[in-house]
């Protein structure tokens, strides 16, 4: 099977450690450069799609994740006048890519881990990876991926189907080892996501992608047995809402509040265990005032400090979930202490601040209600529910 750390490939970001170190122990001969593109050749040359694939790339901002030594991200700045972030995680390619490209305007070649690179940049409206994305656990990157697209932006990507040893794809979402040559001799081993489309589809759907076209690429080598798919994802123009399960929740009066935390770093999140993000909050117990739920289930889930008296209560949000009447207490917190971090036991975590305009896909439908209850110019799409404003916020409790 191809693989990126063949030298003058694409390294993949967030790959094995020991595999990238032995890519640095592997470099090409010394003053050896890829010749200039003059097109994108497809995803193995006369197999699957080419740039076409990639849709508009006229003056777009441009993400190559895992961009080797950056001929395909230099081809379309030239082509298309796109601005181009080229990232890979090995420093060998890196370099040579700045050797040849780094006068280029339009392009900026980055030494980053995949990942990290995510959750720093400015959102794209494309991202494309030839060998990066199976090579990083898809539930750390695709949370990344799906908040570094514009509304309306186009991931596409590369994955493994089958081995050359004709090894199919895995029905979970586990990786396996996988030996990889070196040009050179040698090899490293690093780990693979080889998962079955509908399992691909399913991740990239739970992170509020939408999956367009999914295109079957053979190995360019007759003989072997190794195959690969090219996925096109969107995101929405809107974000979504979804509940955690399909199951409604147990019919008694319960009363809940989310808390809206909103400050210079944007605003804060969670990731609950079924996938869903959400606001801080919960259920109110005997005795608590509202404003006394907010704080103890901030504390408890983020471990941030505030006071009763730091918490505005906005209103009550009534909806019915397969017959059970829900009633959440929108509320803001105004004033905080500490830095948020996961807490022992709580099924919310990966706490994280974002900008109003990269909003996570999949947002927890209370929490998506309550924030168009704060602030309804937000883009989310949730079920409906009866918001009832408090005259005086500072009164109720």
């Amino acid at each position: 099977m191809p693989h990126p750390l063949v030298p003058d490939g694409p390294e993949p970001a967030g790959a094995d450690a020991h595999a990238r170190q032995a890519r640095e122990a592997h470099p090409p001969r010394r003053g050896t450069v890829p010749a200039q593109a003059e097109r994108i050749d497809r995803w193995f040359p006369g197999a699957g799609p080419d740039e076409a694939f990639l849709g508009d790339l006229e003056g777009r901002r441009v993400l190559d994740l895992g961009c080797g030594t950056g001929h395909r991200a230099a081809r379309l700045v030239r082509a298309y006048g796109a601005r181009v972030d080229a990232v890979d995680a090995a420093a060998g390619p890196i370099e040579r890519a700045r050797a040849r490209y780094g006068a280029l305007p339009g392009l900026r070649l980055v030494h980053a881990d995949a990942v990290a690179h995510l959750r720093a940049s400015e959102p794209y409206d494309v991202i494309y990876s030839v060998d990066a994305v199976p090579y990083v656990d898809p539930r750390r990157l695709l949370p990344a991926l799906a908040t570094a697209l514009v509304p309306g932006g186009t991931l596409c990507f590369r994955a493994p189907h089958t081995t050359s040893r004709g090894d199919g794809p895995s029905s979970e979402i586990v990786d396996r080892p996988q030996a990889l040559p070196f040009a050179g001799g040698g090899e490293a081993t690093a780990r693979v996501w080889m998962l079955a489309p509908e399992v691909w589809e399913g991740l990239l759907a739970d992170h509020g992608l939408r999956v367009e076209e999914v295109v079957e690429v053979p190995a360019p080598d007759p003989a072997g047995l190794a195959s690969y798919r090219v996925f096109r994802a969107r995101r929405p123009m809107r974000v979504s809402s979804r509940p955690r399960v399909a199951l409604p929740p147990r019919a008694h009066a319960a009363l809940g509040v989310g808390a809206v935390l909103h400050g210079p770093r944007g605003l804060l999140l969670g990731r609950h265990r079924r996938g869903t993000w959400e606001l801080p909050g919960g259920t109110v117990e005997p005795g608590e005032s509202l404003q006394e739920t907010a704080v103890r289930e901030l504390r408890e889930e983020t471990g941030l400090r505030a006071r009763p008296s730091d918490v505005r209560l906005l209103g009550t949000l009534l909806d019915d979930a397969e017959g059970v009447v829900r009633v959440t207490v929108a509320a803001v917190v105004t004033d905080w202490r500490g830095e948020p971090a996961d807490q022992p036991g709580e099924s919310v975590g990966d706490w994280r601040w974002y900008p109003l305009d990269r909003l996570p896909p999949s947002l927890f439908v209370c929490s998506a209600q309550a924030l168009t209850a704060w602030r309804p110019d937000l883009p989310i799409d949730h079920a409906p529910a009866h918001f009832t404003p408090y005259a005086d916020p500072s009164a109720a409790g």
